[in-house]
């Protein structure tokens, strides 16, 4: 394949994926209609299904994305961090704070779950926490555990309280119940003796 029709190709996808995410954020997954958002782009249903199989293969692509891109912000704010243990529990209230971002709290939150089921998003957030408790182990700042199931455990209950937020009318309420029992569960991971 030319590198043109690569690019071409790419751009399209792009194109497809950041029309369905507007739509998907403003209007929900079930009352988006796939004529309207491949209209927007000029193109044709026919190219959403050649790129994403269909309107849930695109609601798939469009949380993946928004998946690594909560991912790098977690990430810039452990590396900008004075210090790990710091970084870590800054990183994970951050977390529960996206649970209020109206894109993330509809698309990621609301209508992934729905749609796609338990697989499929959070795999660049499980596999950064996986990282990130390695390296606080060998930093002796936590116990040492296998850190696949402790970040699968970790993962699995930030997004129940993250779903648990979304899904309230009163979410500030909820966020700042669930920053003071995330706070309880850090020092109890904690080997320091405040977090």
């Amino acid at each position: 394949m030319s590198r043109a029709r690569a690019e071409m190709i790419e751009a399209t996808r792009a194109r497809l994926i950041a029309s369905a995410r507007r739509a998907f954020a403003t209007q929900g997954y079930a009352n988006t209609s796939m004529d309207d958002f491949t209209a927007q782009v000029g193109l044709t249903r026919g190219a959403l299904y050649h790129h994403f199989g269909d309107k849930k293969g695109l609601l798939a692509a469009v949380v993946a994305q928004l998946d690594s891109e909560m991912d790098e912000r977690l990430q810039h704010i452990s590396e900008q961090a004075a210090e790990p243990w710091s970084g870590f529990c800054e990183r994970y209230r951050a977390y529960l704070r996206m649970a209020q971002d109206p894109e993330i709290q509809r698309i990621v939150l609301q209508d992934a779950p729905a749609v796609l089921g338990n697989t499929g998003p959070q795999q660049h957030c499980v596999e950064s926490l996986r990282q990130l408790l390695e390296a606080l182990m060998q930093a002796g700042l936590i116990p040492q555990a296998p850190s696949q199931a402790l970040a699968q455990m970790i993962n699995g209950s930030l997004v129940n309280t993250a779903l648990w937020i979304a899904r309230d009318d009163h979410p500030g309420t909820r966020l700042a119940e669930a920053l003071q029992s995330l706070e309880l569960l850090l020092r109890g991971l904690s080997l320091k003796p405040s977090a």
